[in-house]
């Protein structure tokens, strides 16, 4: 379904970026990877998905709190794969604190990588998606982008950031091949199960994003779609 385009999955080295790299993969899609540590055991999942389709499988590790870096790396898959078809922003952080205490690092650091960095991405990526009319843009956000808990303001803050600048990007290509949506996980209760929780949301987010992409989604523009198991449903 998706032979011949380029996704570029951020932060797609475990959890659900590698679920939805892996997932794109299987679809034909070419795939450009970024995040830290050894990279060396994601890249041959998402290789062995794609295998049967000859997908091509790159790889960039910027540092998505520097603008800088995400420059470099649009420009490195510009100049590899011809630019970006996909884009699906899913690299984010998390700390947990009252806000009077909160660190104020900490808060820079997840209001540039959970929200900066996909208005970074998403402006160098719309040019060439607008020159082939044809594009996705996928910002993985969160339940607690629709609703909050305590003790996470800068992680609450970026991912209702993060839902409201799809909405916009979305009226700003509604009349354009382009389309902009946000995905919003629930997060898990049982941390015991947390793996296996973890696997199969992956697997059922993949299958969003690779929906969100076909022929069938053309018309699905600034949605932001919570697959929380009803919890912000309460």
């Amino acid at each position: 379904m998706l032979q011949g385009k380029t996704a570029l999955v951020t932060g797609s080295t475990s959890g659900i970026g590698l679920g939805v790299a892996i997932g794109l993969a299987r679809e034909g899609a070419n795939v450009i990877m970024n995040g830290f540590g050894d990279t060396e055991a994601c890249r041959q999942q998402v290789a062995a998905a794609g295998l049967a389709k000859h997908i091509r499988l790159g790889f960039h590790g910027a540092d998505m709190s520097k603008p800088d870096e995400i420059r470099n790396m649009m420009d490195y898959a510009a100049k590899e794969f011809g630019g970006v078809d996909i884009l699906v922003n899913n690299a984010g952080i998390q700390h947990v604190s009252p806000v009077e205490d909160f660190p104020v690092e900490k808060w820079d650091a997840i209001i540039a990588i959970n929200l900066s960095s996909s208005f970074h991405t998403t402006r160098l990526a719309l040019p060439g998606m607008k020159q082939k009319n044809w594009g996705r843009v996928i910002n993985i956000a969160s339940a607690h982008g629709l609703v909050a808990s305590a003790h996470k303001s800068a992680y609450v803050a970026s991912k209702h950031g993060i839902v409201g600048f799809t909405k916009s990007v979305a009226l700003e290509t509604a009349t354009t091949g382009i389309t902009v949506n946000a995905i919003c996980p629930g997060w898990v209760l049982t941390p015991l199960v947390q793996k296996q929780i973890d696997d199969r949301a992956a697997r059922e987010l993949a299958d969003l994003a690779v929906f969100l992409c076909s022929k069938g989604a053309d018309n699905v523009r600034g949605v932001a779609w919570n697959v929380d198991g009803g919890w912000v449903a309460q």
